[in-house]
């Protein structure tokens, strides 16, 4: 069971895991050298929790100690008690959530063990910003999609803003890292994938079309700024686009994901 500590003092070295989070790179920096990730929000916690990930330690406010009572009683990992307001001075922003977890992260699985028995894939090439990584993963499991694959250099969705805008979906949808970019749509096809490309290229057909008739598909999303690259635009076996009104050629990568995920699960 979870020892409860009461912390008064904002400097307090066991809070070094959750000092300054609104500090991207500094975060990124300590969380892949320690090999930890933040969650917050009393079900977030709970979630990464039941998903089976170690935890390191908890901070919260009282208020939350008996929604997470039963959490706190699984684990040996200690509890730091603190009021709102000191929890802000901690973190640097208002913690009005009230209850965050470190968690240990894990090794990323093969891609092989991702893919295995997955129907339906979506594919990630360089999306940059955690709260699209999140929302995409969200969209991803909450209409039956079975893995997420992303490109070297996507945002991590176990950054503590991704985790918190998929609400927790990052723990229950298999995931990894392609670890080679250039070849990745080729190899995903080697697997009995058909790569669908959201793209606004001339041959692009509309999405219904496109994965009509499909058994296994892999939906291919490019960054927020310039979409897909050349290159895996062209490698993908099609190159779909969402019809819309005249005038607007593009959605959010995020909500393009949602409606492309809609379609594609009713195939």
């Amino acid at each position: 069971m979870s020892q409860l500590h009461e912390i008064t003092d904002p400097a307090d070295p066991r809070l070094a895991d959750y000092r300054d989070l609104r500090d991207v790179q500094l975060r990124k920096a300590l969380e892949s050298t320690h090999g930890l990730f933040l969650a917050e929000g009393e079900k977030v916690v709970r979630r990464a929790v039941e998903a089976g990930f170690a935890p390191r330690s908890f901070l919260m406010a009282p208020r939350w100690l008996d929604g997470l009572a039963d959490v706190l009683a699984t684990t040996d990992a200690p509890c730091y008690v603190m009021s709102e307001a000191l929890a802000e001075e901690v973190t640097g922003f208002h913690v009005h959530r009230g209850a965050l977890a470190s968690l240990e992260r894990r090794p990323l699985p093969p891609l092989s063990s991702v893919l295995e028995g997955a129907r339906s894939v979506l594919v990630l090439e360089d999306i940059v910003d955690h709260t699209n990584v999140g929302a995409i993963i969200r969209s991803g499991a909450a209409l039956g999609f079975d893995a997420v694959l992303l490109a070297p250099r996507c945002a991590d969705p176990l950054y503590r803003r991704s985790i918190k805008v998929a609400m927790g979906a990052v723990f229950s949808t298999p995931w990894t890292r392609l670890p080679d970019w250039h070849d990745a749509l080729p190899t995903l096809s080697s697997y009995g994938l058909t790569t669908v490309a959201l793209t606004l290229a001339d041959d692009a057909t509309p999405i219904e079309s496109a994965v009509a008739g499909v058994d296994k598909v892999a939906l291919v999303l490019g960054s927020e700024g310039h979409g897909l690259s050349a290159r895996w635009e062209q490698s993908a076996d099609r190159r779909a686009i969402i019809p819309m009104r005249e005038g607007i050629d593009s959605l959010n990568v995020a909500a393009a994901t949602a409606v492309a995920c809609y379609v594609t699960a009713r195939r």
